[in-house]
């Protein structure tokens, strides 16, 4: 006879606020374009993941030598951010932007995990798409 698992909490609302303060934090450090600040919010292992428009970066150590090839990133308006709260220990957060004078749809993917040190990307993905009415 098995015991039956607990169902998982989705949405718990301190969670979710937990990863909305990460989230912040990674975009301030994004455009401020802070790299040593961007690295501390990955995940420091080699199983993290970044899919960028150009790139496909495997390993907080890729990730990091990434950011040093940049110089800047454009600034951004978000829309449309979602952040659900999987448990105690596990996000996907999904925004879209722009980029001033860009007709294009800018979209980004993340997955962030409660580690011992605090919240962390274990993976990442951001694409464009044309606009498109909705």
């Amino acid at each position: 006879m098995s015991e039956k698992t607990p169902a998982m909490t989705i949405d718990q609302e301190a969670v979710v606020a937990e990863v909305a303060d990460a989230f912040a934090g990674y975009e301030q450090a994004l455009m401020g374009y802070d790299p040593a600040a961007l690295d501390g919010f990955f995940w420091s292992d080699d199983r993290a993941v970044r899919f960028g428009i150009a790139e496909n970066l495997y390993g907080h150590a890729a990730i990091a030598a990434y950011r040093r090839t940049r110089t800047s990133v454009p600034q951004r308006v978000l829309s449309n951010t979602r952040i659900i709260a999987i448990g105690r220990d596990a996000a996907a957060v999904s925004t879209e932007f722009r980029y001033p004078g860009d007709p294009r749809i800018g979209r980004q993917s993340q997955t962030w995990a409660r580690m011992p040190e605090g919240w962390r990307v274990v993976a990442a993905h951001v694409s464009f798409q044309e606009d498109v009415e909705r």
